[in-house]
């Protein structure tokens, strides 16, 4: 059982092992992968301490949510045939095509994170106080700097502190005129 005991070590293994369990893998894949003659395979299942490392990365991946995932991916794998059938279904209302059309493309346009805006995409918010000085804040990125006017720098996060102390500021100076704004 040397084999086994030096597979023991190997997470990679263990992780296969627990995705082989939960369906997510053959067996084929498991013994090719790591090349087990029958009878170390056959040896697995009674290592104690094999069979223990297994249930407990199950657990993990249940956990965070890891077996859910693939699961969920194999299964979105095959809707594509399924909306193309719909598609191609002369029998199929005309309604039921077109919106097995549209999920298509978007699943053919959809090239995973990188088809997410950019974090300087999210929003921004622009406070102007005078013709010299504006405030621009990016929820995303924190402060943008206006090139033609002079910025007041700031971390996003503290966007509220920052305009009460532009208007005690404010406050200050229209108390030292003798006006309000």
């Amino acid at each position: 059982m040397g084999q086994a005991q030096s597979l023991l070590d190997n997470t990679e293994f263990i992780v296969d092992l627990a995705r082989y369990a939960e369906k997510l893998i053959s067996e084929d894949a498991v013994r090719k992968k790591y090349k087990l003659p029958e009878d170390v395979w056959a040896g697995l299942g009674n290592d104690e301490e094999l069979v223990s490392a297994i249930e407990a990365e199950k657990v993990r991946r249940i956990r965070n949510g890891a077996s859910a995932r693939e699961r969920a991916q194999q299964l979105f794998a095959t809707a594509p045939d399924v909306l193309g059938e719909i598609l191609n279904d002369e029998t199929a209302s005309a309604r039921h095509r077109i919106e097995s059309a549209k999920e298509l493309r978007a699943v053919a346009a959809n090239t995973g994170p990188e088809a997410a805006p950019t974090t300087d995409e999210k929003f921004h918010i622009t406070i102007v106080l005078n013709a010299d000085k504006k405030i621009r804040v990016s929820k995303a990125t924190g402060l943008v700097p206006n090139d033609d006017v002079e910025a007041i720098e700031h971390d996003a996060d503290t966007a509220p502190q920052l305009l009460t102390a532009i208007a005690a500021k404010k406050d200050d100076d229209d108390d030292s005129r003798g006006g309000a704004w």
